[in-house]
């Protein structure tokens, strides 16, 4: 039985590094899943790669005919965008396992779905100040910057990834603390937050590597 491994994280926590760097990883043999979203496409995004963008008229045809299976609508100040993962064909656990992106709420849904044990999921930890001047950054770049958007997400994500939010998404772990102010470290260290699918984003290429060793012992055992 395949698995889904479900990448979470805030924005600017990295995770779409993560994401691009494990899909290509051959040796992993992970298959994408693509999400749809009725947003405006972003520099840098690439249809079918990284979502299938969409009309509001063309999601709510396929939620007629149940073709979704988690839907997420996020009410910005560009107007309501819709986020969500569809039984379209993409997915075969008989033989295959996948990678997605996807938020608490999401992976809550995918597991009620596929079931909890074909669901692994995986969280990136990053200090809020970081994220913060990283997405900043990015917005800068955006041929027309949208920097209150940027704020409205950064906010969100408070709520959407409160403990309670990861703990029923089947992430494990007490994020009342969690970080050393002296060392930089998470309490408990690596090995027993990878155990819990959660991982602290220090070096783009460490995380990378302790992903991939997190998805292998899943896979073995």
């Amino acid at each position: 039985m395949g698995k889904i491994f479900c990448l979470m994280g805030k924005s600017a926590s990295g995770k779409d590094f993560v994401y691009k760097n494990l899909i290509a990883r051959k040796d992993l043999q992970l298959k994408q899943i693509v999400p749809y979203t009725t947003r405006p496409i972003r520099s840098g995004e690439v249809e079918g790669l990284t979502y299938f963008f969409c009309s509001d008229a063309k999601a709510e045809e396929m939620e007629r005919a149940g073709k979704v299976i988690e839907m997420r609508a996020y009410d910005t100040v560009h107007g309501v965008w819709k986020y969500f993962t569809a039984d379209d064909g993409q997915i075969d656990l008989t033989s295959q396992d996948y990678l997605m992106i996807g938020t608490p709420e999401s992976c809550v849904k995918i597991r009620e779905y596929f079931g909890a044990d074909a669901v692994c999921p995986i969280y990136i930890w990053v200090d809020d100040g970081e994220r913060l001047a990283r997405a900043l950054k990015r917005e800068r770049k955006q041929e027309q910057p949208k920097y209150a958007e940027m704020c409205r997400r950064f906010l969100a994500d408070e709520r959407d990834f409160s403990e309670e939010n990861l703990r029923k998404a089947g992430v494990e772990i007490s994020l009342e603390y969690p970080q050393d102010a002296e060392k930089g470290d998470l309490r408990g260290g690596v090995e027993e937050l990878s155990e819990s699918g959660c991982f602290e984003n220090r070096e783009k290429e460490q995380i990378l590597a302790d992903i991939a060793a997190y998805i292998e012992r899943v896979r073995g055992r």
